[in-house]
């Protein structure tokens, strides 16, 4: 018999980061819900509130995150890699706080819901979908031997939406340079890259997910 399934039989397997991982993408679709009724807010102090709820779900999301931490540093038997936990827990982490930092431009740049582009709010939409599909895979790990099928369709999902994200992108900076005002090209381009990592960091989770299943064939 291999050593770690010898290990396995006889010493309990740690399944406390599976509510860490859950708490942590419960957070971010909260968070990538609150900046949509953000972008649509016309009232600054409704919108100043918002901000402050997203920075909040981004602290309770690093307590979840050096949660998982501590626990590998105690933990005997995990239940699949020690890297892919680390990593899987700082990418869903990362998710959050970029939804943060794009919600802290839209506050530095006052820009009024009126000014907000149609591509923005469609690209809003879609990192919602994919904070969605995250929390759905994350939901099927406790076990993910039973659920491979289904967190690999959640794994297709988000690299179809950040495709999607990708032609938006795209689509947009090829318009963006046209306007005159600098100053608008410069916080509209900043605020754009910002989304944009957000969906490259989501796609992330879906890579570290798809390693993980792929070694626990």
């Amino acid at each position: 018999m291999h050593i770690d399934s010898l290990l396995k039989f006889f010493v309990p397997q740690d399944n406390s980061f599976f509510p860490l991982f859950e708490g942590e993408a419960k957070c971010t679709l909260q968070a990538a819900r609150l900046l949509n009724d953000y972008i649509y807010k016309t009232n600054e102090a409704e919108r100043d509130q918002l901000f402050i709820l997203i920075k909040e779900l981004e602290i309770e999301s690093d307590s979840y995150t050096h949660k998982v931490y501590d626990r590998l540093n105690q933990s005997f038997l995990t239940p699949f890699d020690r890297e892919d936990i680390h990593a899987l827990a700082s990418k869903i982490d990362d998710v959050l706080d970029l939804i943060y930092a794009v919600s802290q431009r839209l506050q530095w740049y006052k820009f009024p819901a009126e000014k907000i582009s149609e591509e923005f709010k469609n690209f809003v939409k879609v990192i919602n979908k994919m904070a969605e599909e995250i929390k759905v895979a994350v939901s099927y790990l406790p076990d993910y031997l039973k659920n491979k099928e289904k967190i690999y369709q959640s794994c297709i999902v988000l690299n179809t939406l950040e495709e999607e994200c990708d032609r938006i992108f795209y689509a947009y900076m090829s318009q963006l340079f046209n306007l005159e005002d600098t100053k608008e090209i410069v916080k509209k381009k900043d605020i754009f890259q910002t989304i944009e990592k957000v969906a490259d960091a989501a796609e992330d989770v879906s890579d570290i997910l798809k390693t993980i299943l792929i070694k626990n064939v």
